[in-house]
This record gives structure tokens, C-alpha cells and sequence, in this order.
């Protein structure tokens, strides 16, 4: 799985990070970081948790 985000979209409101810290991080700078661009298979339902989460709608995974 590959995680991209629609940085036009997101708001860094941090719902993502919330569910899942080790793929998503918003710094100090409030913007969103993608720790892994590729997560472990392990993290497949924390991240798929995430993109459905997202108010914005602005995760997509891919593969």
C-alpha cells in the first residue's frame, strides 16, 4: 500500500495522526508530514482507519 495526500486539501487537523503516529506526524509547523509512504502490512487498518477518518478526504492509498 502507498499513502499520498491531496496537500490542497488537508487542514492538518491531525485525525490521522490520531489513528495512526508512526505513518502521520503534524509538526510545529502545522503541517502534515507522511512518515511512511509505504506502512507495513501491519499498519494496513490503522491507515485505512485514517484515510476513511479524514474529514477532508484527502488521504488516498493506492495498491
Amino acid at each position: 500500500m502507498r499513502v499520498t495526500v491531496d496537500y490542497d486539501l488537508c487542514e492538518s487537523n491531525a485525525v490521522c495522526m490520531g489513528i495512526a503516529p508512526e505513518v502521520f506526524e503534524v509538526r510545529d509547523d502545522d503541517y502534515l508530514y507522511v512518515l511512511q509512504e509505504e506502512p507495513a502490512a501491519e499498519l494496513g487498518p490503522r491507515v485505512e482507519e485514517a484515510a476513511r477518518m479524514c474529514p477532508k478526504q484527502a488521504i488516498r492509498l493506492e495498491g
